[in-house]
């Protein structure tokens, strides 16, 4: 806590008289209040933009002029609507567990963003394990997944709750293989940490630390993490062409939102994490420290950002074996190359 207090400090006078535990969580309050504005209004944005992107892809007008000038006023209207709409329970749905879901997938995206660090000293709390605390939170959204599947009493959720099980089970080994390249050229496991060994301009990131295994490893990290957060073309949890709407089937309003919120969270935080690792964080590309850290890490994450979305309206849907194939036979045998190649290559080169 007070590492949190150092980090994040409210205005003295406020703070002035209070008793230090009083003071700790007045700013642990303020820390959550400002991640949750983050999250939802990242969620706006990021719905608005993939808008535009889809429309651009596909020729449509819509998206260009509807809700006024580029279409700002869409994303407003849709989260008004869904505050307004009727959250609707299955009669024979366990009641409990399917008021749960939507809320941890949405906490499992929620408290990813605590060890993301957006500047030299702006961070929630520079956790000394901030990867494995990331990789381990962001796992807990497939135990929501399958709990949505499970209460629904639908068989379309059941099936897209046990994909989604065997889907991120799967992909979280070649996620973690291709972490290890960066960790071992930062030797920290920091995020805060990883990024200042990355300081000095384009030549110092971690993806060209290990030659080519390195460069290998990040675009293995970029395509395992969609499968990760259920982004086509690795959707199968929620193919609509197969399980009307996969897991979240039965929901509506708010609960509905929230899936929808964790997801373009989740689309942030790995985008965030392949920055931090591979691409300097919040150092620029000339190492010259004339924009905002926040600044120069907001456009890496939303140029990644961008590339998820054009994956989704360019590619089709994988096949179930074809999405294992590639997890189990292609990105786990590369990711393994990967770290002994860059292990070597650190000690030789």
């Amino acid at each position: 806590m007070s590492e949190l207090a150092q980090n994040l400090t409210l205005p003295g006078a406020l703070l002035a008289g209070l008793s230090p535990g009083v003071a700790a969580m007045l700013v642990m309050f303020a820390s959550c209040a400002a991640v949750l504005g983050v999250v939802a209004l990242n969620g706006m944005f990021l719905v608005w933009w993939e808008r535009k992107i889809s429309a651009h892809i596909q020729s449509r007008v819509g998206p260009m002029t509807t809700g006024y000038w580029h279409g700002w006023l869409q994303s407003i209207a849709d989260g008004v609507k869904l505050l307004l709409k009727e959250n609707i329970i299955p009669l024979m749905a366990d009641r409990w567990l399917f008021m749960l879901a939507p809320l941890v997938v949405f906490m499992s995206a929620f408290m990813a963003f605590v060890p993301i660090p957006w500047g030299e000293k702006l961070i929630v709390a520079d956790l000394n394990v901030g990867v494995l605390y990331i990789a381990a939170i962001t796992s807990l959204s497939a135990i929501g997944v399958i709990m949505a599947g499970w209460a629904s009493n639908n068989k379309w959720s059941l099936y897209g709750g046990m994909r989604a099980a065997a889907q991120i089970v799967s992909y979280e080994i070649p996620v973690g293989l291709a972490l290890v390249p960066a960790l071992l050229a930062s030797s920290t496991l920091s995020m805060q940490g990883i990024v200042e060994v990355q300081a000095g301009g384009i030549w110092n990131w971690n993806i060209f630390a290990g030659g080519p295994f390195t460069i290998v490893a990040f675009g293995a990290l970029f395509l395992a993490s969609l499968a990760e957060v259920n982004r086509a073309p690795f959707d199968l949890p929620e193919a609509e062409s197969e399980l009307v709407c996969g897991f979240h089937t039965e929901y509506s309003g708010m609960c509905f939102a929230f899936f929808f919120l964790a997801e373009y969270s989740e689309m942030f935080v790995v985008a965030v994490v392949a920055s931090v690792l591979y691409l300097g964080g919040w150092h620029d590309p000339l190492g010259l420290g004339i924009l905002p850290g926040p600044v120069v890490l907001m456009a890496k994450v939303l140029l990644l950002v961008f590339v998820q979305m054009w994956f989704r309206w360019t590619f089709p849907r994988l096949r179930v074996d074809q999405l294992m194939y590639l997890a189990w036979k292609v990105l786990t045998p590369l990711g393994f190359i990967n770290v002994f190649g860059a292990a070597f290559w650190l000690i030789l080169v």
